[in-house]
């Protein structure tokens, strides 16, 4: 009588198998955390688009940008306090978190004289930094909407 059972993989056929995988993983996991780290990137270039459109309208109806205490949710709630908009209006339904979580910091009056300073503290939320973790800002004295490093 012969016994009929089943054939397994072998302890090498499984090391070659890992071995392999372990090499495509190399090869596409980099492309894969540069591909997030871009997406990142322009989620933040398509944030700064939307919030200087809505400051925009909100200096256009209420003859400046709001303040730095003011901040960004004066875009969605009247602000209170001086200078008082006159012809105040919702400019957006609620403002956007950076992609890592974080508030957008605004600042008006911006540095050398520019209306508005807005950045992104990065990945790991403090100032300063390389990489993910690098502050990225707009700085309206620039026309395109280039995020820059800030300094």
């Amino acid at each position: 009588m012969k016994q009929g059972g089943q054939r397994g993989f072998s302890l090498i056929e499984i090391m070659v198998v890992i071995v392999i995988m372990g090499l495509l993983l190399s090869v596409v996991g980099p492309r894969v955390f540069d591909n997030i780290s871009q997406a990142k990137a322009q989620t933040v270039k398509a944030h700064f688009g939307n919030l200087k459109t809505a400051l925009d309208s909100y200096r256009l109806d209420n003859y400046r940008y709001p303040t730095t205490e003011q901040g960004l949710m004066a875009l969605v709630m009247k602000p209170s306090g001086d200078p008082e908009p006159k012809r105040w209006r919702q400019y957006m339904d609620k403002i956007p978190k950076d992609p890592w979580e974080n508030d957008y910091i605004y600042v008006s009056p911006g540095d050398a004289g520019r209306p508005f300073d807005m950045y992104s503290l990065g990945a790991d939320g403090v100032r300063g930094g390389e990489g993910e973790d690098a502050d990225v800002g707009y700085w309206d004295d620039a026309q395109d909407l280039t995020p820059k490093q800030h300094v």
